[in-house]
């Protein structure tokens, strides 16, 4: 018998810009005026980005950088809810289902809570299935913690709908 519920795991990290820059801070498709902004080939959106990886990962179809390569100039600039859209329609596809994906994001600042509705709401509208969102520090460890970026863990469930 086929194995009909498949896991994945997504992760995305970006680096902050340095510097001036004309670029906005993206998570989970919302806006962060004023805050720094992650460097990136697309828009750099890490929770966008793991949520995608993990579905992929789940159904076993590459990773994002596979379908989106960061040297491929159709890509520079991108939003990311249109890559996550396109990976779940990749994944659909592939005769699965999106069960859900749940992600956590890993940041000193901005806060998620604030957001996470409006996160969770627009994530789920690109993938078609229920994506939540949880914010997390890292207590001032690390290079997470130096605020030198932002980082994000995704797990996702689909199913088999065809054979």
């Amino acid at each position: 018998m086929a194995i009909r519920t498949r896991v994945g795991q997504g992760f995305d990290i970006h680096r902050f810009v340095d510097g001036p820059s004309d670029r906005v801070l993206v998570l989970g498709g919302v806006k962060f005026p004023g805050e720094t902004p992650l460097a990136g080939h697309s828009d750099a959106d890490v929770i966008a980005h793991a949520a995608a990886d993990a579905l992929l990962g789940a159904a076993s179809l590459g990773d994002i950088g596979m379908h989106f390569p960061d040297t491929d100039p159709q890509w520079a600039g991108a939003n990311s809810l249109t890559l996550l859209a396109h990976v779940a329609k990749i994944v659909r596809d592939a005769g699965y289902e999106i069960g859900n994906v749940d992600c956590s994001v890993v940041c000193e600042k901005p806060k998620i809570a604030p957001h996470r509705e409006a996160m969770q709401k627009l994530l789920s509208q690109a993938a078609g299935a229920t994506i939540t969102v949880k914010g997390r520090r890292a207590e001032g460890l690390g290079a997470l913690g130096r605020e030198e970026g932002i980082a994000c863990w995704a797990v996702a469930v689909i199913e088999r709908t065809q054979a």
